[in-house]
């Protein structure tokens, strides 16, 4: 079959059958869809490999040094090009795809992370005579806007002060702020409108028209648990976004506490390097990392397994009737880090940014060779240059392959997907576990 494959035979055998197929499609329906990490590399594209070399050819006249540069592009199971592609390389925030692929193969794409709301008093006439108890559970995306609408539950239940302590335990994170005293702070803050700095009446103002404000007064201190506090009241359970609009979130923002809180919920780096690498096809030595967001030049990734962390995403998105355009950003539909960009409209991609280090990788859904993936990483005091370079890189491509991108609108018509219904509304994923009778 390789033989069929690797030589003129496939034009032959082509002709013979009649079929009115393109090389990458004849390849597809021979082996079936691609493998994450498998191309035949028999199989090659000159013009696009000269257009790579003519891109590092443009990087050495900058001074630069091709060894920290990584390419890897490929269609299907063809290998378009490549330059250092199985060579792990600093790769900043495509390390974030890495941990997108773990949790997608942890957890089901809907699934929601937990804060239980809890006490050990009682209300009597509006004052919870007691602790109010918060444990959280591992949500990355409890902001201000989920807290307010939390205050709001609690007036709902008849709470409107607590004489005892605010007490944290668990994995609790607010706003993005790794430390629990300082998130406690702002919960305690955003539960009484009357304590209300500009950044929480700001947030209050982006919710929607005759949202409450809430006032739940808490007389006591802050206090950080390091256990679970026993024999407590459940009295609200409240649910995360769905875990397909956090990543979303957090890919599009390159939000990095978002993504470490994930990897730590996963149990930590080792298993969200063991799990990519395995849904990648490719060896563990490809992908190395210290953390789950891409801080740090100790997060090496080589561009061939960044092509296959998005491989298998979809192939794990595409059951679910989703597609990568829900999870990572569209060039003319997204800002974030696409802000300032000129990325040809339509390609869906993760950027990386570090101090001396440019990577760019995702996916090019086009009109007819279907998708390229692609990968490049770069390093080197370079880093406006970088971004300029590659975004020029990726409409060379499609200019040499004389094809176009599809519109933003249509990517998910290439994937058989549609788009995310939108996430849930923070009062509908507030759930009242107990009713005091007055």
């Amino acid at each position: 079959m390789l033989d069929l494959l690797s030589s003129g035979l496939l034009s032959v055998w082509l002709d013979m059958t009649g079929l009115k197929l393109s090389r990458e499609n004849a390849v597809e329906l021979v082996l079936g869809p691609a493998i994450p990490g498998y191309v035949l590399a028999e199989i090659a594209d000159p013009p696009t490999e000269q257009q790579v070399q003519q891109y590092l050819q443009g990087l050495v006249a900058k001074g630069l040094q091709t060894e920290g540069q990584g390419v890897w592009v490929q269609s299907s199971h063809q290998l378009l090009a490549n330059h250092q592609g199985t060579v792990p390389l600093p790769a900043a925030s495509i390390t974030k795809v890495a941990t997108s692929l773990a949790a997608l193969l942890t957890w089901d794409i809907d699934h929601q992370f937990e804060i239980l709301i809890g006490t050990t008093g009682k209300i009597v006439d509006g004052v919870l005579q007691g602790d109010l108890i918060v444990t959280g559970g591992d949500d990355p995306f409890f902001i201000w806007e989920e807290a307010i609408v939390l205050g709001n539950t609690l007036n709902q239940m008849g709470i409107r002060q607590v004489t005892g302590n605010l007490i944290i335990t668990g994995n609790f994170s607010m706003n993005f702020y790794e430390n629990p005293e300082v998130s406690a702070e702002m919960l305690r803050e955003a539960l009484d409108e009357r304590l209300w700095t500009h950044e929480a009446a700001h947030a209050y103002w982006q919710m929607a028209p005759g949202t409450h404000k809430p006032n739940v007064a808490i007389a006591g201190q802050i206090a950080i648990a390091s256990q679970p506090i026993p024999n407590q009241t459940l009295l609200i359970r409240h649910r995360s976004l769905p875990l397909r609009d956090l990543l979303q979130q957090m890919n599009i923002y390159s939000n990095n506490v978002m993504a470490q809180m994930l990897a730590d919920a996963l149990g930590g780096v080792n298993q969200v390097r063991k799990l990519s690498s395995e849904a990648a096809g490719v060896p563990l030595s490809e992908i190395q990392l210290i953390n789950g967001s891409g801080l740090g030049q100790e997060n090496q990734i080589s561009p061939r397994a960044a092509c296959g962390m998005f491989m298998a995403i979809q192939q794990l998105l595409q059951p679910q009737n989703l597609s990568l355009s829900d999870l990572f950003p569209v060039s003319g539909r997204d800002g974030g880090t696409m802000d300032y960009r000129e990325i040809p409209g339509g390609a869906v991609v993760k950027t990386g940014t570090l101090w001396d280090v440019s990577a760019l990788a995702g996916i090019l859904p086009t009109q007819d060779k279907g998708w390229i993936c692609f990968a490049i990483l770069n390093r080197g005091n370079y880093l406006d240059g970088f971004r300029q370079e590659q975004d020029k890189l990726l409409t060379q491509f499609l200019q040499t392959w004389q094809t176009t991108l599809l519109p933003p609108s249509a990517v998910h018509n290439l994937f058989n997907g549609y788009s995310s219904q939108g996430h849930i509304d923070a009062v509908q994923r507030n759930e009242i576990l107990f009713e005091y009778g007055g």
